[in-house]
């Protein structure tokens, strides 16, 4: 039996994919993959990030694609005001899903300086506004910021929902975004036995709250990770991995999982 699966976070338009992605939205079709979200991160690859869904949407036996655009935060430097007024024209002119990835991400000590974290916050109240005048969930990146992020979205009361991508805080920061109405999108990494505070959250909050994502090319799955490489390509294709990795956390039957999973996709994307 083929399982039903959504890819809620991928880069497939970047580089690493220009030479095999028509074989690989076969293959991910293949393997189950019904639909994927195409996420933007940077106003300069916005016009790539439209070809490429153009494109496997042009595809007869390939994935459904959607289209996130947003501004990440990692890449804050680069961020200038009209890149926001480029990602409206985007909301308006493209059929687009959610704005995405966009939040705000500490993690290098850089971005701890008041100025860039202020900028950073900027950016995220904007597209929030924008996420909210376009009735548009938003999928948000969170590296050691989980309070600031709950703070900003409960200061714009934002109703919209979304996902909380690659999730990686606690049970009460879990808890907390959940209340707020957003599903948490779990990687590869579930399917590493180490992760154990992923384990933990997954096995806490329960299947109807969480959505599967590759976050290709990142975030490969313990089992298809190869040694002899300085990094291994993450693809659409191993979704099914992540899939069984939850599945083994969660106790639950990949079959009965992935139906639950298809459904709170559909819900946080605001596609039933």
């Amino acid at each position: 039996m083929t399982l039903k699966l959504f890819d809620t976070h991928t880069h497939f338009d970047v580089p690493d994919f220009d030479h095999d992605r028509e074989q690989l939205a076969y293959a991910a079709k293949k393997a189950g993959v019904e639909g994927l979200v195409l996420i933007g991160f940077l106003q300069r690859r916005f016009q790539d990030l439209i070809q490429t869904q153009h494109f496997v949407n042009s595809l007869e036996n390939a994935p459904h694609s959607y289209l996130a655009p947003g501004l990440h935060p990692f890449y804050i430097e680069e961020h200038q005001q009209q890149h926001l007024q480029a990602l409206e024209q985007i909301l308006k002119t493209e059929d687009c899903i959610a704005i995405g990835e966009i939040g705000l991400d500490t993690f290098l000590k850089q971005y701890k300086q008041p100025e860039i974290f202020q900028k950073q916050k900027d950016f995220f109240a904007a597209q929030l506004e924008l996420a909210q005048q376009y009735d548009k969930p938003v999928l948000l990146h969170i590296r050691k910021s989980h309070a600031d992020v709950l703070k900003i979205l409960k200061e714009h009361q934002f109703q919209q929902g979304g996902i909380a991508h690659a999730f990686g805080g606690g049970i009460e920061e879990a808890k907390a975004f959940i209340k707020l109405g957003f599903k948490l999108g779990i990687t590869g990494q579930i399917t590493n036995p180490n992760a154990k505070k992923l384990h933990q959250v997954v096995q806490t909050v329960g299947a109807e709250h969480l959505v599967l994502e590759t976050d290709c090319p990142d975030m490969t799955p313990l089992c298809c990770q190869h040694s002899t490489e300085q990094r291994t390509r993450n693809t659409p294709v191993n979704l099914p991995y992540v899939l069984q990795g939850l599945a083994h956390s969660l106790l639950m039957h990949p079959e009965e999982l992935a139906e639950q999973l298809w459904q709170n996709t559909q819900q946080a994307l605001a596609l039933s």
